[in-house]
Order: structure tokens, then C-alpha cells, then sequence
């Protein structure tokens, strides 16, 4: 420590998108701060890194004591490091976004440190650059949907291709033709069809689907064009 005595010292953080999905809209958790400054605005969920912890250990505690849930898909977006972005003090942060399943998360932690899931297209106005994170989150989303199939971390178990397609439209925030957006979705063969029908979509039904746990961690073609 001796040699870095006369270089400034600042604190490092993290802040957490928590997205999730609900009725065809993607959502955004966020709470009321519940200190100085800015107390009372929408934030982020975040902390500071402790001694002896990772940027992903921390980012993984924030996660676990907010929704409860752990072993969920979680990224690093970037590092929000503005000298001023932070009017308290020098505050490094480094955002992560985090997908979720509604049904999975334990609302009542949600609920404790009252927390509200927020439709990305109504969001409220938030605290320091977090705005920015989401905006920057977002990117990397549609980035990783572009590759890699986004299903398993947001929908049921099962799921049919037009539930698929409406997340990747909410994702995308724009249609897909349903012609299109299916062959494209089977010829990667990353689905498994079950044999079971939702006769909820239609009088013929429509197949449910799962994901092939083996393929869906590997690089594909791409998806759609991001």
C-alpha cells in the first residue's frame, strides 16, 4: 500500500439493470433511494464492492438480497466513471444487467425494499447517469439476442413461437414478421417441440416449444440484425 499512498483513492460500485418480462412488455425493477443524496428518487439497484469481494460477487449480492434468485444470466455493460456523476463523492460504478424470471423472483424481497417493475416504454426519470446504464444495457441486450437465443432466462419452461416472438419484439422494441421470425427460429435448431398444444392462440392450438439446454450457450447466426 506504501506505493500508492500519493494516488487518490475512490470508492467502486455496482448498480443492477434487473430486466424481466410480463405480457408482452419487457420491465425494469427499480426502487425509491432510501438515502442522501437523491433520496427518494428511482434508482437502480446497487452497492458498493466490499473488501475481498469481485465486481460480480457483488453485483451477484445485490442481486440475491433484491429478488432473491441466484445462478440467473447476469452481464457486465460497462464502467460509468464521470468524476461528477456521483455529487457525494468519487464513485466508480460498474453496471450489470441481470434477466429474470417473473414467475421466480421472490416478490416479497421485491416488496421489502420497495421496488416497482417498470414498463421500458413508461420508465420514470432516475438518479444520476442510471438512465444512461439502462440505455447502454439495452444495447447489450439486443446485441446478445442477436446471437444467442433469449428464452430460457425470461419465459416459462415452455413457451410457443408466437410467446418467443413477442419477447424478441419487446426486446427489439419492433415487430417481426411471423412468417420470418419462425423459420428463422427453427432452422437454428436450438428448439425442442413438445407434444403439448396452448389452444389458447387459436382453435388449431399451437405447439408449445422448450430450449435444448446443450445449444443454447453456443454462438449462432444471427438471430435478427441488431
Amino acid at each position: 500500500m506504501k506505493h500508492y499512498t500519493k494516488h487518490p483513492k475512490h470508492f467502486v460500485a455496482v448498480d443492477c439493470v434487473i430486466l424481466g418480462y410480463d405480457e408482452g412488455e419487457l420491465c425494469l425493477l427499480l426502487y425509491p433511494r432510501g438515502f442522501e443524496p437523491s433520496k427518494g428518487a428511482w434508482s437502480l439497484m446497487g452497492g458498493f464492492v466490499q473488501d475481498g469481494e469481485s465486481s460480480d460477487n457483488a453485483a451477484k449480492r445485490v442481486l440475491k438480497q433484491t429478488i432473491g434468485l441466484e445462478d440467473i444470466f447476469m452481464q457486465q455493460v460497462a464502467a460509468f466513471a464521470n468524476p461528477d456523476r456521483d455529487p457525494e463523492a468519487r464513485v466508480i460504478s460498474l453496471a450489470y444487467y441481470a434477466l429474470v424470471r417473473m414467475d421466480e423472483h421472490d416478490k416479497a424481497c421485491v416488496r421489502e425494499n420497495g421496488a416497482h417493475w417498470w414498463p421500458i416504454s413508461e420508465l420514470p426519470e432516475m438518479i444520476f447517469d442510471h438512465g444512461k446504464m439502462v440505455e447502454q444495457a439495452l444495447v447489450k441486450l439486443q446485441q446478445e439476442a442477436g446471437y444467442r437465443l433469449i428464452g430460457k432466462e425470461l419465459l416459462a419452461d415452455k413457451f410457443t413461437l408466437l410467446q418467443l416472438r413477442k419477447l424478441y419484439e419487446a426486446i427489439f422494441q419492433r415487430e417481426f414478421d411471423p412468417g420470418n421470425f419462425r423459420k428463422k427460429i427453427l432452422s437454428l435448431d436450438v428448439l425442442e417441440r413438445l407434444n403439448e398444444k396452448d389452444l389458447s392462440e387459436s382453435k388449431k392450438g399451437a405447439f408449445y416449444y422448450t430450449c435444448k439446454n446443450e445449444v443454447t450457450e453456443r454462438g449462432l447466426d444471427r438471430i435478427v440484425k441488431v
